[in-house]
Parts: C-alpha cells; structure tokens; sequence
C-alpha cells in the first residue's frame, strides 16, 4: 500500500463534465483572451523597445494559463460518447485553430518578434528555454506567410490557411467517426479464434447480406481477421474494403496536399516538405529523402527474402488442403503466413503468449517498471479518492467515460515523494472514439508565477480488446510493445521540469518525439523483464523460459517487410508533400501513386495483379498522420529510431532495469522537454554525437 502521504495530491485533477454550452463559452474566453493579450503587447511595446520579456513572455504566461482548457475542450471530440459533446469540441477546436492563423498572420506582433530574434541572433543574451522558443515562435511566423508583402497575395495565403484547417479537422472526423465494415457469411471467417473475433456477437446482416455478419475496420479487428482467416479470398475482399473505408477523404486530401504546396511555394520554400523539415531536427527534405532511399536500398534483398520464405509455406500450405496455388504470395497473406511461420518454425502461438500477459497485471508490471528505473510512484484512485478530489466533489466528473481509470504520479520516497501529475487511462474501443493508440496531454506543467509548479495531467488512448468469453483482456505481445509505447510518451509528459507550458514533456521536435518512447520497446524484449511482467490470467504463473527463448527468437522475424512499409508510408508523404511544381500535384493521383509505391517498395503483390487495377483502393486516405500533424514528418517515426537504439545500445543493453542509469535519463531527456536542442540533449547523455551504428545492428544489417 501506497504511503498516506501519497494520497493527498497538492492539486486537484482536471474536470470533464462539460456541456456543449460550457465547451462554447469556454473556448471564446479563451479566444477572447489570447487575442487581448498580443493587442496589449502591441499597444505597449514598438519593434524597437520589444524584448523577450515585454513581447514574448506575456503571451507565454496567458498560455500556461489557458492551455490546459483548451486541451481537453479539444480532445473531447476524440472520446466523449455523447455526440453533442464531440460536435462541439470539433467546433472549438476550429475556432482554436482559427484564432491561431489569424495570430500568427498579424504583421505588428511579428515585427516585434523578429525584432527580439534579430537582437539575439547578433548578440545572445537568453537562457536556453527563452531562445529555444524565440527561434521557434520566429520560424512559425515566417512559415506562416509574413514575410510575404501585406497585400492580396498574403489575403489569399491567410484564406488558404484557413481552409487547410478547416480540411484538416473534417478528415479528422471522418476517422473518428467511420463505422462502416465488410459483410462475410460465418463460413467465410473460418479459423479466426473466437477469443479474437466472436462471430456470434456481430452485427446480423438483412435483405442483400442476409445470412451474412458485419466485419468493422477498428483497429482490434483488424489484425486478427489478416492473421487467422484461412479463406484467401476473405482477407483479399476484407483488406481491399479497409483500404476504402475512408473514403469521403480523398477529394479532401487532394484539395488538402494542393493548398499546402501552394501555401509553401508563397511562404518562400520549394514545397511544403522544405517547409516542415527545415523546422525539425533534420533540417533539410533532401536528407531525409537520401535517409529513406539508403534504407529501402539496405533493406531491399532481406525484405525479398522474407517474401521467398512465406511464399512457400503458402504454398506447402495449399497443397495439404488441395487448393491451387498460382506461385504468388499477396500483401493480405503475410499477416496469415507469419503467423504460421511462428508456430512451425519456432513453434510459438500468439494467443498461448497472450495468456500471460492480462492487460490490467501486465500494465501495473509496467508501471513497477519505471518506479524501479525513474524512482515514480503510481497511485490508483478509487471512486471515493476521486470523489475527494474532484473540484465538484463528484467521482465521475474528473473522468470522460465510466471506463477510465484515473492515477496520482508521485517521486518515490527516495526521491523526495513530491507530487508529478495525473495519469488517465482508455484503454479500450468504443463506437465513435479514436480509433488508434495515442498519448494526449490534458494539462501541460509549468511553472506558476508564484514560484510553484503546475503538475501535468496525461492521457492514454487506445484500442485493446475487452474481456470476453470469460477471460480478462488479454494482450498480444505486440499490443504488450504498443502499451508500453504509449506509456513511454506519458511518462515523458509526466516528468517534464520545464518553465513554460510551450516547452513541456513531449513538445519537442517531431523527428525526436518518437525516440523515447521506441526506446522503451526494447525492455519488452528483454527475457528477464518480460518474465516479470508475465501472469497467467489463470494460474498467475509466470510465462516459462521456453515460451520466452521461442519469442525472443522471432524479434527480427519480417523485421525487414515490417521496415519497408515504414518507408512506403514515409515515401509517399514525402512525394505528396514535394512536388515538382504546383501543376505536378495538382495532376497528382494520390490511390494511384500510394499503390504503385506499395508494389514497388513492399515488393508484395496486390489487388492489381488480380484484375482490379492500379487504382483499386486509397489506404493513404485512412491514415490520420498526414492530416494530424505528421505531414511531411512520418519519416520520423524512423529518423527517431536511429536516436532510440542508439540510447538503449549505450546506455541500457547491459542493465535495462539500472536505476542510476535510468534517472539520469530522466534528468538529461525527459525532464528537459523540449526546453533546449534535441542534438544537445542526446549529446550531454550519450557524451558523444548520435550515429546509427545502433539502428542498423537492430535491423541485422552492422
């Protein structure tokens, strides 16, 4: 049991009981009062007499204050069940969103900033946090079209800004909100596990699909039906439906990735890829595009080879059933003939794995895990905890939905015992919630005027199968990797030390943002760790050495098929987002182009060497990254892992459960958010320059 002390947090959570009324009027207090607050540094400063603490900060301390609020009214369109609620958190959003464009588009401010910039650039004088976003806030009002003259250019650029967003939020929506599903008679589906998919629960089909069930697209259904259903023509039909289940966004997207290279072209960059990267880590597209085509290039032979040993267990495996095989193996088969693979060749299953690892058990072992190495302490709230807490003395108002679980982070004793923040767990579908997994902050920290620290409130959002057929929620050992992923970017939320708001937890570069927690991977395969993470849902017994040794055998198992998808989907957000000119993307045929580089990349067979034709689906329109702020930044998804291996090689191969090691990471990586040079950071903690020594050796290509 947790200390007494650790059941009293020195500040109250945050509350979501808000109406549609509330979600209104609170969005245009905020609106109102950031917009007040660069017409007073305006009224009172000229480019001559603005500093950092007249012109910046002020509108830095307005937003420590608002941030939070406008978070959750924001993220509320994500999770809420009741539909009013999520409409208008959409709104608001919009009207954020707005409000931001319109900021960064008003000339007077702007002249104030850059003339701070230009003080500081020929002679510094700012600690590192205040420089850090002065050179940020610069960039961002550039990149947002103010060093185009005032006139009608800069109006047409301030439209096209607006539209984007408006684009933008809609193919949001539609993602968080698409409950369509492919139709299949029980036959069809034949060899799913009912633990997986339980086909007498879904939808019973009418009229044309009578006799027929409802298959939907979320994420936990998904992979199942590509991994178990042994009718070829069922995960051909399911995986062309999926690619299309979204739709409603390809007129979107093309109106999206069109005003984006017009936007960047005005602004002064060549594309909208030059404009994204030459703000991240990075710097330059062209690098990154050399990074993509060097790995696609290493990786090319063994992704082949891959291939070869699939095809042929499909093809032993259509002899044993007397099917005719036309010597193709197909990108819906890999899933199936992975699976297979793991059982004859290291005779492992994917649901005995899972046994061990309920999600509840497996998750407080993790939690356990960075007590041991980040010296944190986890307290579960109860629902009389919650009712203390909560601002309106109601348990259910600091929650969004029944199934949340709601957390007190602390220092551990040895640490000190001070409070850190709230961690909020979601851990399963819902109709109409984000259909993926994902961290969101609800409430960055900072620190207050008075000296003291507003503590940070996290969320963890993601999709894990419920409980069913008498047994709890149970994970795959890649959903085990996805938790602790997740995790990881809490944590980092968590324990930032940062003085602003702007800076905290995972405000860093989107290049880097992934590292941390991609880092923490690697302690779910690491024997001894997961061995303690492990407990059967039945027995409590711990998962056997065996069972472990078989999985740590297929780590790199398809680790170059898996590779090559990462660079298709970071090619094709390169290519949409670089043009050649602005006539090229406008002829651009994004199904067209994302399904001749899947071929080409992938190297897998698909729907269009069976008669469906090059332009059979738009998988590219179902992914949320290229409208939700990874556009022309999902090459750091990779970028990040040479970052991350190199981290864990370094520092944590010998002991990943090293406590000394482990604060120390927390003190140079974490706690820093993103207040200083992510080149700095990783330097004053490897002591040397990052390479990707590390990354290559991961991949089996040193």
């Amino acid at each position: 049991m947790a200390p007494e002390k650790f059941a009293n947090p020195p500040q109250m959570p945050p509350v979501f009981n808000y109406t549609v009324e509330g979600i209104e009027s609170g969005i245009d207090d905020i609106v109102a009062t950031l917009r007040k607050t660069i017409d007073d540094v305006v009224a009172s400063t000229t480019p001559e007499t603005a500093t950092f603490d007249n012109t910046l900060k002020p509108v830095l301390d307005v937003e420590n204050k608002t941030l939070g609020e406008n978070f959750r009214i924001c993220f509320l369109q994500n999770v809420h069940p009741d539909p009013a609620v999520r409409e208008a958190s959409l709104k608001a959003e919009g009207k954020i969103r707005e409000l931001e464009i319109e900021l960064r588009m008003r000339d007077d401010i702007f002249q104030r900033v850059k003339a701070v910039y230009d003080k500081n650039q020929a002679s510094p004088t700012l600690e590192t946090e205040s420089a850090i976003i002065l050179g940020k806030e610069y960039k961002q009002y550039v990149n947002k079209g103010l060093l185009i003259p005032p006139g009608p250019e800069r109006d047409q650029f301030k439209k096209s800004q607006l539209e984007l967003s408006r684009l933008c939020l809609e193919c949001a929506n539609n993602h968080n909100n698409e409950v369509g599903g492919a139709w299949f008679t029980p036959e069809q589906l034949d060899g799913i596990p009912k633990a997986d998919i339980d086909v007498d629960a879904l939808e019973k089909g009418t009229g044309e699909n009578e006799g027929k069930v409802k298959v939907d697209f979320k994420y936990t259904t998904v992979t199942p039906l590509l991994r178990y259903a042994k009718n070829e023509a069922t995960r051909r039909d399911y995986f062309i439906a999926e690619a299309n289940r979204n739709n409603e966004n390809i007129p979107l997207f093309q109106t999206i990735i069109e005003l984006r290279d017009e936007t960047a072209r005005q602004a002064g960059y060549k594309d909208h890829a030059d404009l994204v990267i030459s703000s991240k880590m990075a710097k330059d597209s062209e690098k990154i595009k050399a990074f993509l085509a060097d790995i696609r290039t290493r990786v090319g032979s063994g992704g082949q080879a891959e291939i070869a040993v699939l095809r042929e267990l499909k093809k032993q495996d259509y002899a044993e059933r007397g099917l005719e095989f036309d010597g193709e193996i197909y990108a819906w088969d890999t899933g199936y003939y992975t699976r297979i693979l793991k059982q004859k060749d290291y005779s492992l299953d994917e649901n005995e794995v899972s046994e061990y690892f309920p999600m509840w058990k497996t998750f407080a072992g993790m939690l356990e895990i960075f007590e041991k190495i980040l010296g944190l302490e986890f307290v579960e709230l109860d629902d009389a905890a919650k009712a203390r807490l909560s601002p309106t003395g109601n348990a259910k108002d600091i929650v969004w939905h029944e199934e949340v679980v709601a957390m007190s982070v602390w220092n551990d004793e040895a640490s000190g015992g001070d409070f850190i923040g709230y961690l909020l767990l979601d851990l399963h579908p819902r109709p109409n919630k984000y259909g993926h997994n994902a961290n969101f902050n609800l409430g960055p920290g900072f620190l207050k005027e008075d000296g003291t620290r507003m503590y940070p409130t996290t969320s963890l959002v993601c999709n894990f199968s419920r409980p069913s057929q008498g047994r709890p929620a149970l994970l795959k050992h890649a959903e085990a990797v996805t938790l602790f992923h997740e995790l990881g970017h809490g944590i980092h939320d968590l324990v930032a030390q940062t003085k602003y708001a702007y800076t905290h937890g995972t405000n860093v570069m989107y290049d880097f943002v992934e590292a941390p927690s991609q880092m923490l991977e690697n302690w779910c395969w690491t024997p001894d760790v997961l061995q303690s993470l492990s407990s059967h849902w039945e027995t409590g017994d711990k998962i056997s050495t065996e069972l472990i040794n078989k999985l740590m055998k297929t780590k790199s198992l398809n680790e170059m098929m898996a590779t090559l998808f990462q660079v298709l989907i970071g090619t094709f957000d390169l290519r949409v987002h670089s043009p050649e000119s602005h006539e090229a993307v406008k002829k651009m045929n994004c199904g067209l182009l994302w399904n001749q580089l899947r071929a080409e990349i992938s190297g897998l067979k698909g729907p269009e060497d069976v008669g469906r034709g090059m332009e059979w689906g738009n998988k590219y329109a179902t992914i949320g990254h290229f409208i939700g702020g990874y556009d022309a930044g999902y090459y750091g998804y990779l970028y990040s892992k040479v970052f991350s291996t190199d981290m864990f090689y370094t520092a944590f191969k010998a002991n990943p459960m090293d406590g000394e090691v482990g604060r120390r990471y927390r003190k140079l990586v974490l706690e820093r958010g993103g207040s200083m040079d992510e080149n700095v950071m990783l330097r004053d903690f490897l002591g040397r320059d990052p390479n990707p020594e590390s990354f290559y050796k991961d991949l089996g290509l040193a």
